[in-house]
């Protein structure tokens, strides 16, 4: 009887971990797909990698993640690579508040569509308001990190980042 029940547990542990594999590769995914659609400038995406703790930074965006995974997406790069976004999606040159909100508006449209495109392929998520990081910046307490590298025209580099809490 004993040996049934290790069996049954872990059976249980592996349909649950499958889930969870299924639905970090969902967001992943769903967050390509969405930088995709809405950065509309020439764009190489590398491999996505684990990352160890802890995240440095000085210019980003972080938007909470619930639902059935629980974490954050993490848009990073410098101010400048920002303002150019910016100046490039809107033909005009940002700086200060401006390039604040344009920050936080970016990375709302980035983790909506990541959102939008989980859902499509079956895992619920919801996001929360973005946080504008400026300065140096460390995020730790994270349990597992991924970064996903991506080239801007050849030459501006932008990292995401999907912390995972649970």
């Amino acid at each position: 009887m004993k040996i049934l029940v290790e069996k049954k547990v872990g059976k249980v542990m592996t349909t649950t971990d499958a889930k969870s594999t299924e639905s970090v590769t969902n967001i992943l995914n769903g967050t390509i797909q969405s930088v995709r659609s809405v950065i509309p400038l020439n764009i190489d995406i590398g491999t996505p990698q684990l990352h160890e703790e802890p995240l440095e930074l000085e210019f980003g965006v972080l938007i909470g993640i619930t639902g059935e995974i629980k974490g954050s997406l993490v848009l990073a790069g410098s101010a400048s690579l920002f303002g150019s976004l910016g100046e490039s999606m809107y033909g005009m040159s940002l700086e200060g508040e401006m390039l604040s909100s344009f920050s936080g508006e970016l990375g709302n449209m980035i983790a909506g569509g990541m959102s939008t495109n989980a859902e499509e392929s079956g895992t619920h998520t919801d996001i929360t308001s973005p946080t504008i990081m400026e300065g140096d910046t460390s995020l730790k307490g994270f349990r597992k990190g991924l970064q996903i590298p991506i080239l801007i025209n050849e030459s501006e580099e932008f990292t995401i980042y999907l912390l995972l809490d649970s």
